[in-house]
Formats: C-alpha cells, sequence, structure tokens
C-alpha cells in the first residue's frame, strides 16, 4: 500500500512540477488569444470561406489562429461556419488551424520541448491550412514574444500539408458526402462547447489599440480569457496527470522498444505513423497533450512522431464521436483516414527538413521536472501573470461572466449568433 501511494505520490509530484513550469506561459498565451478574438469578429466567417480556393483557406488559416484554441470549441465552432454556408474544406482548415496555430501552443512547445518543436509543429500547421495571409502578423507576434525561429519556421515553412490536404479532398470528397454531412450538421445535435462556439463579443469599432484598449475590449478580453481556461482545463489537467503517470512508472526500455529506438531509419518512418494512434488513444485534446509529447520524446520516439502527435488533437475519439453526430458515420471516416494521412505525412516531411537544415535536437531534454519549486525566474513569471490573470477575472466577475458561462455548453437558439453583449460597468 505504501508502495501504491508513493508511486501515485511520485506522479502527482512530476504533475506539478510540470505546470509550475508553463503556468505563466499558459496565462501569457490566452491573454495574447483573448486580444486576438477580442478584435475578430465571427459573424462573418462564413461569408469569407466560400469556396477552397489557396486565398479562402489563407483566410481561414487567419481566422483559426484567432479562435480558441480548444479542440471541442474548434470543431463546434467549424460545423457553425458550414451550416451557415462555409466550404466544407475551408471550415476544416479553420478548425486545424484553431488548433494548431495558436499562440499559446507554441509557447509552450518552445518551454517543455525547445524552439525546434515548436518551430517544427508551426511549419506542419501552417502548411495544414495554408499560411501566406498569416505570414506578417504572425511573424511580428514571435519574433516580440517566440524570437526568430518560429517567424523563420513560419517564414519559409511549405505547404506540404495543406496540398496534401486539398489533393485529398480534392480527389475524394464527392458532392454527396457533403450534402449528406451538411443535412446532418442541420440537424442541429449537441456535441461540446456549442455556446463557447459561438459567442461573438468582438469590438469592430475604432483602430485596433481603441478596440484593445476600450471598455468593451477589456470585458471582452476578460470573458474570452477565463472561457479558454474553462474550455479547456480538463485537458490540461489530464496531459500533465497522464505525463506525470507515464513519467514516474513506465520504464524508459519499454518506449525505447516500442518506438525502435535501436533501428533509426525504421524508428524515423515509424514514429509520424504511430503517433496519431498514441494521441488518439490519450483522449487528450487541445495543448494537454505537449506534456506527454515531451515524455514520448524523452523516451524516444522520433521528431516527426512528436509533431505527428501533437497534430491529431482532432482524431481523438471523444472528438471522433462528436464528428459523428456532427457529420454522419461517412464523414467521420472520411476525416478520420484524411486527417491521418496527412498528419503522417507532414511530420515525416517535417522531420526530413529539420535534419537537412541541422535542426533536429541531439539530445532528449524536454522539460519532465523533478518535483520541487525553487524561488527563481520562473517563480518570478508565474507570480506576475497570476496577478494578471487574477485583473482578468475580476473583470470577468463584474460584466455578467458566470451567467456567460452557465451557457458554455448549451447550443444557440436558431438563428441566433451566440451570446455578443456586453456588461460593462465603467
Amino acid at each position: 500500500m505504501t508502495t501504491v501511494l508513493a508511486g501515485i505520490g511520485h506522479a502527482l509530484g512530476f504533475a506539478f512540477a510540470m505546470l509550475w513550469e508553463i503556468l505563466w506561459a499558459l496565462i501569457l498565451g490566452f491573454a495574447l488569444s483573448g486580444v486576438v478574438q477580442a478584435v475578430v469578429s465571427k459573424r462573418q466567417m462564413s461569408r469569407l470561406l466560400p469556396d477552397d480556393s489557396p486565398r479562402t483557406l489563407a483566410i481561414a488559416c487567419a481566422l483559426g489562429a484567432a479562435s480558441s484554441s480548444c479542440s471541442y470549441a474548434a470543431v463546434a465552432l467549424a460545423r457553425s461556419i458550414f451550416r451557415k454556408g462555409a466550404n466544407f474544406t475551408a471550415a476544416m482548415a479553420f478548425e486545424f488551424a484553431s488548433t494548431n496555430l495558436v499562440v499559446e501552443l507554441s509557447i509552450i512547445m518552445i518551454l517543455v520541448l525547445g524552439w525546434p518543436f515548436a518551430a517544427a509543429e508551426f511549419f506542419g500547421g501552417l502548411s495544414m491550412v495554408a499560411i501566406l495571409a498569416l505570414v506578417v502578423e504572425l511573424s511580428i507576434i514571435m519574433i516580440l514574444v517566440l524570437g526568430w525561429p518560429f517567424a523563420a519556421a513560419e517564414f519559409f515553412g511549405g505547404l506540404s500539408m495543406v496540398a496534401i490536404l486539398a489533393l485529398l479532398f480534392r480527389a475524394f470528397l464527392r458532392r454527396e458526402l457533403v450534402e449528406e454531412a451538411r443535412r446532418q450538421a442541420d440537424r442541429g445535435l449537441v456535441g461540446s462547447m456549442e455556446g463557447h462556439a459561438e459567442m461573438d463579443m468582438s469590438v469592430t469599432e475604432g483602430t485596433l489599440w481603441q478596440r484593445i484598449t476600450s471598455a468593451r475590449g477589456f470585458t471582452a478580453i476578460s470573458h474570452y480569457f477565463v472561457m479558454d481556461w474553462v474550455a479547456v482545463w480538463r485537458d490540461v489537467a489530464g496531459g500533465l496527470l497522464l505525463a506525470g503517470a507515464l513519467a514516474a512508472w513506465v520504464p524508459e526500455r519499454f518506449w525505447q522498444s516500442f518506438f525502435l529506438v535501436g533501428h533509426p531509419l525504421v524508428a524515423m518512418i515509424w514514429g509520424p505513423l504511430v503517433g496519431p494512434f498514441v494521441a488518439m488513444l490519450s483522449f487528450v485534446c487541445s495543448i494537454g497533450n505537449v506534456p506527454l509529447a515531451a515524455v514520448l520524446w524523452n523516451g524516444g520516439i522520433s521528431f516527426g512522431g512528436v509533431i505527428s502527435f501533437i497534430f491529431a488533437d482532432l482524431i481523438v475519439l471523444p472528438i471522433l464521436n462528436i464528428y459523428r453526430k456532427y457529420y454522419g458515420m461517412r464523414m467521420t471516416w472520411f476525416l478520420l483516414w484524411t486527417s491521418y494521412v496527412s498528419m503522417a505525412l507532414a511530420g515525416l516531411a517535417v522531420e526530413l527538413l529539420f535534419l537537412a537544415l541541422g535542426f533536429v535536437p541531439s539530445q532528449r531534454q524536454a522539460i519532465v521536472m523533478e518535483p520541487h519549486v525553487t524561488f527563481n525566474y520562473t517563480t518570478v513569471l508565474n507570480l506576475v501573470f497570476f496577478a494578471l490573470a487574477a485583473v482578468l477575472v475580476v473583470q470577468f466577475m463584474r460584466t455578467g461572466g458566470p451567467r456567460m458561462l452557465r451557457m458554455m455548453n448549451q447550443p444557440a437558439p436558431p438563428g441566433h449568433a451566440g451570446p455578443s453583449h456586453h456588461h460593462d460597468r465603467s
């Protein structure tokens, strides 16, 4: 009994140590995400995504990067804009961008795995849904916040993933399958995070700075900040707990055997193939899969395998069940196999590219911290961003936030665009 309790305590210690290391970055990432969502309206998304042209996919990429990083909210919002007339391919591009191009994911990856992984993830994610419209905007953000490797990866990132997805959709997606999916979507079956996906509190009047600094803008930022935290906390906690358990209980030799570490060439191919399957079985979505990716990398999975694992948060089993409700079984199978092929090939392409550039880390030293907390720069940053979080939570509570929170999992009434009103008390 004592041994069991000691093992549980060790796993919880690992989980807490990883949380402490990345907590300030989570707060910063969600605050930045809240700022972007507060100035980008969801109401015109359907009008902006009429087809699957490169221009439309680039717009979908930008809109996805400006939305919530919650996988469930991304899936719900993709269905919403599809029901309102958006092209299906563009809606799926938006969905992938929502979970792979958001700032908070990149910040956590650079802390936990190092900048090569974050750059590779961003490269593959941009390729997945087209990057052209996002280059200037996100390059500035990444240079200021994350450093030049992110901007370089974004700028020089190829279009391998979007090319794969576009080719697969063009070759195999039939009009009758899309119409069948649209009829199923119009039934309005409830999935998850319906209210969160529909919520639009964006401020569109004035300059960008005026929108952000206005009373309405501050309220919108606080609401998006808290809503996003509520949407993903289970995935973050689940990912940390699972990563802690694996780090504490699973011996390294198991991972080395499973990932074929003794056969480097085979392992390079095997990693991107098996990465999505591990993700599917882990049930962890959104940014919660990054701590688990750190454990897998330290255990021996290939560089490309880590990338394909992180991409696969949109084909975990709970998400597939929501696809079934939203679009029907035939479209669910279509999304599963096209997504899997794209993720695996993108992971392999990223590995080959980064090997050629010499960017694949030679040491497996991702952050899986031993349980301890010391007074260092991480502690200072956590305290500073705790204060920022407190300010945003207070504003959320003062401006009708709890009532909005109760609406997160409730579908919007027919014809309703979701919560869009404000409760300023300035």
